[in-house]
């Protein structure tokens, strides 16, 4: 299993290179959709997927793509199963295996799913997959997270992590400190130091092999309806500052969430932390959603002939977001191209 779990490993560490997180769930996909007035069908969901996954050339900046178990079994335009194409581009298929949120009593959630999760990873393994992805959340407010989730979460993301690795899949473990809200930037670095060394304490007790394991947290910013929100120099170095205190160098990689941010703050931000001076032990890079698939979506609008600009718009930020990842995108980028 390692040398299975140090391949994938290999191909989605690769300077210049992100995931794209195009696992939203039906009811997500079916917001997305609406804000361009297109019904969510199953075969919307699958041209919409189909823009992003077979954009030319898109491997020269992704290196892994998250899918959703509806989109492993559906096509390209030229009939191809996109976890094959993927494969084809060198881009390696992960699946999203949580089974979403549950409500806890005190107004909190948990994420389901740990149910079969190991006959679920064998099947998800025969269409092509070779990492997964599960999500827990973490509210910011007078009373929460309370630590009753803090642990829970932490112990839930540690169990899916080990039986992913006895599968021979790479676990990303994605611990999102969610951006709704008016706190401070101060009380969410608070807040994701306890979060993040909860999550690797129950790593370590699960036995989990870190090098062989990918995050992706949230950044440390500012709550979304804030009077004060921290500029994008403070997101980077408070957000880097949280890093090294609580995770391990021989982490390989770290692939942000956008979580909410706008697509040009979450570049912006990414980009900051390459240029902060610091060394950083792990690779720094970006597992967005929406933060890439925004502008492809407004350019579709739902239409044939928009195509190829909504492909152009999602290019444009795939390497946006790769230059990023070396320090080397100015917001002058974001008018030139």
């Amino acid at each position: 299993m390692d040398s299975e779990l140090k391949l994938t490993i290999k191909d989605m560490v690769v300077v210049g290179k992100g995931i794209l997180a195009a696992d939203e769930s039906v009811k997500t996909a079916t917001k997305r959709l609406a804000s361009i007035n297109t019904e969510s069908t199953e075969e919307t969901r699958r041209q919409y997927r189909n823009i992003m996954l077979s954009a030319p050339q898109v491997e020269k900046y992704l290196c892994g793509v998250i899918l959703f178990e509806e989109t492993l079994h559906q096509k390209s335009d030229n009939g191809m199963l996109f976890p094959k194409l993927l494969a084809k581009k060198g881009i390696v298929p992960g699946i999203k295996v949580d089974g979403g949120l549950a409500d806890l009593d005190n107004g909190e959630q948990y994420t389901k799913g740990l149910e079969g999760l190991g006959n679920r990873l064998e099947e998800y393994k025969k269409s092509g997959c070779r990492f997964a992805k599960w999500r827990a959340v973490y509210s910011i407010s007078e009373k929460t997270p309370s630590p009753a989730i803090i642990q829970r979460n932490a112990e839930d993301l540690a169990k899916y992590a080990r039986i992913c690795q006895e599968h021979g899949i790479v676990p990303i473990v994605e611990p999102e400190v969610l951006i709704d809200g008016t706190h401070s930037i101060i009380k969410c670095q608070e807040v994701t130091e306890k979060v993040l060394k909860a999550v690797f304490d129950a790593l370590n007790k699960e036995n989990v092999a870190i090098d062989l394991t990918i995050l992706k947290p949230s950044m440390v910013i500012s709550g979304k309806q804030s009077d004060i929100r921290a500029g994008v120099q403070e997101v980077a170095g408070r957000t880097i500052k949280t890093l090294k205190k609580t995770i391990p160098s021989e982490l390989p990689s770290i692939n942000f969430l956008s979580g909410g941010q706008s697509p040009e703050e979450a570049t912006a931000h990414l980009n900051a932390m390459h240029t902060l001076n610091e060394h950083l032990p792990w690779y720094v890079s970006f597992s967005y959603a929406r933060a890439l698939q925004e502008p492809a979506l407004n350019a579709w609008k739902g239409k044939n002939e928009n195509i190829p600009a909504a492909q152009k718009a999602f290019l444009k930020r795939a390497k946006l977001n790769s230059l990023a990842t070396m320090g080397k995108y100015s917001e002058d980028m974001e008018k030139n191209e």
